[in-house]
Order: C-alpha cells, then structure tokens, then sequence
C-alpha cells in the first residue's frame, strides 16, 4: 500500500469517527442544555421537547434517503453536504434568541446528523480494503460512536456551565469545519455504479408527515384535551400519510421501506425492540435532565446533572461490549427479554419516586436500565441484519437505524407529555411543586416500563436466530447500536455464510 494510499485511508477514518464522535455527543447532551436554553429564550421546557424530537423526526425521515442519495451523486459530496449543513445548524442555533430558532435549528441538525453517519460509514468501508482492514476501522467507528453518545451529557453540563449553552454548538461547529477540510484534502468520492438512479423523495416526506402530527398530538394531546377536533384531527392526518406511505412504497421502484422485510418475523421484532429501546432511554434522559435540574427537586446545576446521568450513559457503553459472548452462550432472544425485563424494574423502581430522595436513592435504577439496555441493545441489532440474506443487509440495518429515531421521537414527546401534564394538574389542584414534579416523573416512568415489559414480548416475536460470536468487532457494533445498526458476526456475507453459530433449534 502507498504512502499517499495510508495517508488517504487514515483521513477518511479519522474524518469519519471525529464526525460521528461530535454527532452523537451533540444528540445526547441537548436534553442537558433545555433548562438553561429555556431560562434565556423564555419559552418552556415542554414546548423544547421539540429540539429533541424535532431532531428525532427528521433523522427518522432522512437516515435512509442519504445513504441513497449518497451511493448516486457520491458519498464524500453528500457527506460533505451534510457536514456543512451540521456547521451551520450549530451556529444557527448559538445565535438563536429564541426557542423557535433552537427548534428549528435542531430540525435541521437532525437531516445533517443522520448524512453524516449514513455516509461516514458507507466511506470508511470503501477506503479500507481487505476483511481485517474493514473491521478495524469499523470497530473504531463504532467505538467513536459509544464515546461520543456517553460524553454528551457531560461535556453539555461543563460547557453550559462555563459558555452558556451556546458553546457547545460553537465547539460542534468548529469540530465540523475541521471535518470538513480534513474531508476535502482526504477523502476520494466513491459512488454505487449497480445503484438505481431512482430516489424515493415521496417516501421520506411521508414518513415525516406521519411522525409530525402523531407527535404533536401527543406532545399538545393534554392541552388540547384527548378527544378535542386538535388532537384527533392531528391523529388522522398522521394515520391517513402512514397509509399513503405504504401505497407509495408498493409502487416505487427503489422503496424507502421494502414491504416484504415486514413478513420477516425476526426483523420485525428486533426492529420494534430497538424502537423501544432507543425510545425509552432517550425518554428518561430528558425526564432526568429536568428532574435533576429543577431548584424544587434535586437543584443540580447543568454539570451535575450531566454527571448524575453517568450511571446510565457510561454504564450502557461499558455493559454492552460485555453482550456479545453472552448472546452466543444463551442465545439472543434470551438476553435482549433479560435486558427488557431489567430496564423495566428500573424504571420501576424509578416509578416510587418521592420528594425526599437523594439523588443517591437514583443510582441504583439507573445502572439497571444501563445493564438491561446494554443487555437488549446489541443483540436486537445483531439480529436485525442476521435475519436477511447478504443483499438485503443494507436495507434491514437502514430500517432499524430508522427505528431509532421514530423511537426517540415519539417516547420522549409521550415522556414530555405525561410530565407536563401531570405537573400542571397537580400544581393546579394546590400540590407543592417538588410533589408534583415527583409524580409527573413518576406516572412517566410507570409509561416507560410498560414499554419495557413490551420489548420482552419482542424479544418471544424474534424467535431463534443466528448470534454473533462474540469478537472484538462484535463488541464494538454492541457498543455503537445505541445509535446505530453495524454488522456483526452473524451478518450473511456475499458468499451467503455465517460467522456466527447458529442458536439451537434454528434451521
């Protein structure tokens, strides 16, 4: 390999980590920055679920267009596009003075996050040539991706701190203007010339119809009151795009959504137990980061709080490495109900809350919804792209990828929603403020272990499938599948094998 050819390929891996390291830290610590950014736009905390979900909708509706639009015009243009859409996204937003600008700077922020990790990785697999040489730079990709997730909320909470919460959008962009050129003086284009021309526009601007009115009646649905022309007319509207999402997708001739993946029994059932999975932990680091943060509760300020979701964050990414081997010993379907069945007493016990905990009363729910999401997580994903044959990998992991989003979306504007409202009622029938933070935290996270105990009905929908062996790779696709689906062990390659062993009983 040439001089020129090391320097290139190092670019391209340090380019794509680097960018996918600050996306996902960017993701994870905004729910930190709501507090602070209220105070200075004025507009409340519940209307800024929105800068969360905002970005949730959009990266639902974009993640797969842009790996298309990617293998067509090229990947390193369309990659570059969406850095310097993230770039401006984040100075937007620092320059922001009021809520709305924030919301729809993170709208914007959600396409531009979900280009780069779409295209980054696509790069990093055509610069490294050779099985061993893929793994390695994919591994470290996927490692970058766990990292910057577990840090976010951390170095949101130092920098609010210390900048204002516009400083972490002004080191975000500067990361990206870094990217950027290190993009343009390394990165060679590469395009899919097999690849159909065709497009399916109709479809991403569909899924984003359906999302929009669904979470925003869920977000105003006790406002407006739950039968109220608002709400159900907003529902409507969401089931009647969701309908025409699925005509649409019968007819293109490149669909967003392959229809017939659904009868695949597997991937239906890892798809909705990443959704929940992803939902739900994103749920309860916004309920946490306003519970922690409110003077009438715990009174943290944004570095404590960051530092209190620790147990969550960085148990999660230290768990899941951990999964793989244990998937392959018992099998996966066995580890993500486990994992379910464990998130769900945490949230549990997170249920009791009362005005007289200490945050110390917390750590222990927390590092179970660590230990049960590490545990569901990677296997979930892991079997998501086992469950197709080699050329429909691509199509499986962008449908689960996608999942996590509309999780997130739609868990956390039903969290904010639950919260809020309860919040409201009982300061208006004259309850103390800690008593009725208490219990909208509480009646949320009730809501969220519900949705756990559903993830252990998944993981019975999955049925037997292949497992990962448990490699150095495949503790780094565990790590990276709190945000994103990689291959493992188990993924059918070209030839159609397997690495992984096959859970007992598979055919």
């Amino acid at each position: 390999m040439s001089t020129e050819t090391v320097a290139r390929t190092r670019g391209v891996l340090i380019a794509t980590c680097l960018s996918t390291l600050v996306v996902n830290a960017n993701t994870s610590a905004v729910s930190i920055l709501l507090p602070a950014i209220s105070e200075d736009t004025g507009m409340s905390v519940t209307d800024l679920q929105w800068a969360v979900t905002g970005y949730s909708l959009v990266g639902a509706a974009v993640i797969i267009t842009s790996g298309s639009l990617g293998d067509v015009f090229g990947r390193r243009r369309i990659f570059q596009l969406g850095l310097l859409l993230f770039v401006a996204s984040c100075v937007f937003i620092a320059l922001g003075t009021t809520g709305g600008m924030v919301i729809a700077g993170r709208m914007i922020q959600g396409a531009a996050g979900a280009t780069i990790l779409a295209c980054g990785l696509s790069l990093l697999t055509v610069a490294n040539k050779g099985q061993q040489a893929q793994l390695r730079a994919v591994s470290l990709w996927g490692a970058a991706a766990a990292v910057g997730a577990a840090a976010g909320p951390l170095v949101g909470g130092l920098l609010v701190g210390t900048t204002g919460w516009q400083g972490l959008f002004w080191v975000d962009a500067v990361v990206g203007v870094v990217c950027i050129v290190i993009t343009a003086m390394s990165v060679a284009e590469s395009r899919d010339p097999n690849r159909s021309h065709s497009i399916d526009f109709a479809g991403t601007i569909l899924v984003a119809l359906t999302l929009g009115p669904i979470i925003l009646a869920m977000s105003k649905g006790a406002e407006w009151g739950w039968t109220s022309l608002a709400t159900l007319g907003s529902l409507a509207f969401g089931v009647v795009a969701g309908i025409a999402f699925v005509a649409v997708e019968r007819r293109v001739k490149v669909p967003l959504l392959d229809l017939a993946l659904l009868r695949n029994r597997v991937l239906v059932g890892s798809t909705v137990a990443i959704l929940i999975g992803a939902g739900t932990i994103n749920a309860l680091m916004y309920l946490l980061s306003l519970y922690f943060q409110d003077p009438a509760s715990l009174g943290f300020d944004s570095f404590q709080a960051g530092l209190a979701t620790l147990p969550a964050t960085v148990g999660l990414v230290i768990v899941a490495p951990l999964v793989p081997r244990l998937a392959a010993r018992f099998g996966g379907r066995q580890v993500v109900g486990a994992g379910f069945a464990i998130t769900a007493v945490g949230f549990a016990i997170i249920g009791f809350t009362q005005t007289n905990w200490s945050y110390a009363i917390f750590v222990l729910p927390l590092i179970a919804v660590a230990v049960g999401m590490g545990l569901s997580n990677g296997p979930a994903s892991s079997a998501a792209t086992a469950s197709v044959p080699a050329n429909q990998v691509g199509e499986a992991s962008g449908v689960s990828n996608m999942a996590r989003y509309v999780g997130a979306a739609v868990a956390t504007a039903l969290a904010a929603s639950i919260y809020g409202s309860v919040i409201a009622s009982k300061t208006a029938a004259g309850a103390e403020t800690a008593e009725a933070l208490a219990d909208g935290l509480s009646r949320a996270s009730w809501v969220m272990a519900i949705f756990s105990l559903a993830g252990v009905l998944m993981a019975v929908v999955m049925g037997r499938h292949r497992a990962a062996v448990g490699t150095l790779y495949d503790a780094a696709s565990a790590a990276a599948s709190v945000s994103h689906t990689l291959p493992t062990s188990a993924t059918p390659s070209q030839d159609g094998k397997h690495a992984g062993p096959v859970e007992a009983g598979s055919p």
